[in-house]
């Protein structure tokens, strides 16, 4: 295995790749366009996404996306938003931990209606990786909220997350960009780098309170069709590496 291979595939786990499942029942056209709000336990910038193992044992975190415009079918998403959060194994890359995260919950706006919650599930499902066993993943439905004072973005998760983060200032202007990296995907293809100023989070049995962490925030536009042809390619490339030998 090459290391930009390697790399690629840890990356989709982290950027939110989900690969096409045998069975699946053919699902209805999306398209949505809005901001990404993204915070781990990781020092900035985040190390798994390079292939390298998490600055703390565990990359602890997740991404939140708030929606401007979006559509399911005829399913209309505006102003809503969609929340994951997971953590890694003890001590693994993200190639390493694929499928055997500690946890990994999705959380959808608590104000969509029926229609519009099982839309973001599919969403969701269609840009986050299956990184924890079925056991260990889990939906809830909770107020997703995000206020922006200055150069500071607050995003909460009701009463059992919320991180704040600002970007850092680039040394010839601007902001901190990476544009491109390796294995990201629709959402991720261009973000813009920063810290958090907190972070904490009290579900799925953990208790996290960091500070001075990894903070990613992006603007994005994609749809379902960009999303099958990126997991469709990320498929084949996985099914061909399952059958080369292991490195020695």
């Amino acid at each position: 295995m090459s290391h930009r291979s390697s790399v690629l595939i840890a990356l989709l786990l982290v950027c939110g790749v989900l690969p096409t499942r045998a069975g699946d029942e053919k699902k209805s056209p999306w398209r949505v366009t809005g901001q990404l709000e993204e915070a781990c336990s990781c020092n900035a910038a985040c190390p798994c996404w390079f292939g390298s193992k998490p600055t703390r044992m565990q990359c602890s975190g997740g991404q939140v996306i708030f929606i401007e415009k979006g559509s399911y079918g005829n399913v209309s998403l505006d102003g809503l938003a969609i929340g994951v959060m997971g953590q890694s194994p003890p001590d693994k890359t993200m190639m390493e931990s694929y499928g055997n995260w500690d946890f990994a919950t999705i959380y959808i706006d608590e104000k969509a209606d029926p229609a519009q919650r099982k839309a973001l599930e599919e969403i969701a499902r269609a840009t986050t990786p299956p990184a924890a066993p079925p056991d260990r993943m889990k939906i809830r439905y909770v107020p997703i909220s995000r206020k922006i004072e200055g150069n500071e973005h607050v995003i909460s998760l009701g009463s059992v997350g919320s991180f704040s983060g600002h970007l850092f200032a680039g040394g010839l202007g601007g902001t901190p960009k990476i544009v491109n990296a390796p294995g990201a995907d629709p959402i991720h293809k261009e973000y813009q780098q920063g810290e958090t100023t907190k972070q904490a989070y009290t579900d799925a049995g953990q208790k996290w309170d960091w500070s001075k962490t990894n903070y990613m925030y992006a603007t994005f536009e994609t749809d379902s069709v960009e999303y099958d042809k990126h997991n469709a390619a990320m498929t084949q490339m996985m099914e061909q590496m399952k059958k080369k030998p292991p490195a020695k």
